[in-house]
């Protein structure tokens, strides 16, 4: 029988990739990590065996707490977090194993660059921003680092500053995280991290035609990059850029994930129509 402290596998799914999204905390052993090295999308990973330690950090939050088989491991977290003032606590049912079985998309966690001391990953890019560079930051933070740091440097020194300030580069020539022949970084970061499905690919194929002057692979894309070149004249500042961009791509994401077939026009009910 489920409990009033847990979250179903299809409740938790529906709020990965939005705004809502709770906080989620992978309490895994390191022995069952390892057996099976994926992460729920945009979980961190903390160990219950500290919990005490590190419970207060999430106070007035909003967590679902995932473990191997949603049993004793998240529930006893989870209780924990309500202690400690967490505004609500859910064990995800099932855990990782029936996140699998579900088959939704977990990330690969070897594909993700080291945290720094305070558990973020760190990225950097070229400055002035328009549609690839808002795009992949938008997808980190919702699938895989709510927490990501992005720098926007001059692009002579991005490789400069990702040396010395131990940061992931992105979006510039000779890295991992770039284009790929056809495929822009959006399209290779949703391969390569595992989190391929419906709604993902979709908003990947508008983000890529917008990206490279290819309008015509899907119709939306031409409102992607009217929306994004607006944005980037509307902002001096890249990062309040990337704030605004944030709500852009949720929408374009939820129109993508639930909303392609509906429609829109001028009301015909008005009397006498």
């Amino acid at each position: 029988m489920p409990s009033v402290n847990s979250i179903s596998i299809d409740k938790l799914a529906r709020l990965i990739g939005t705004a809502a999204c709770p906080t989620i905390v992978d309490v895994r052993t390191d022995e069952d990590f390892d057996a099976e090295p994926f992460l729920v999308p945009g979980s961190v990973r903390r160990s219950h065996k500290d919990v005490a330690a590190w419970a207060d950090a999430y106070a007035g939050h909003s967590v679902v707490v995932v473990c191997q088989q949603g049993l004793k491991l998240s529930h006893g977290v989870a209780a924990w977090l309500r202690h400690a003032g967490a505004a609500t606590a859910e064990s995800l049912d099932g855990g990782t194993e029936g996140w699998g079985r579900a088959d939704q998309p977990r990330v690969i966690a070897d594909k993700l660059p080291p945290r720094d001391g305070l558990g973020r990953t760190v990225w950097v890019t070229r400055e002035r921003p328009k549609i690839d560079r808002i795009a992949c930051p938008w997808l980190i933070q919702r699938f895989v680092d709510p927490a990501a740091v992005f720098l926007y440097v001059k692009a002579s020194e991005v490789a400069g500053v990702a040396s010395r300030f131990d940061a992931t580069p992105f979006d510039v020539e000779d890295v991992f995280w770039s284009h790929r022949g056809e495929l822009c970084s959006f399209d290779v970061m949703v391969e390569e991290l595992g989190l391929s499905s419906p709604g993902l690919s979709h908003l990947a194929r508008i983000v890529r035609a917008a990206d490279t002057d290819r309008l015509d692979l899907e119709p939306p894309a031409a409102g992607l990059l009217a929306a994004s070149l607006g944005l980037s004249r509307n902002f001096v500042d890249d990062l309040e850029q990337l704030d605004a961009g944030m709500v852009l791509y949720d929408a374009f994401y939820r129109w993508c994930r639930d909303a392609t077939d509906e429609t829109h026009n001028w009301p015909t009910n008005r009397p006498g129509a």
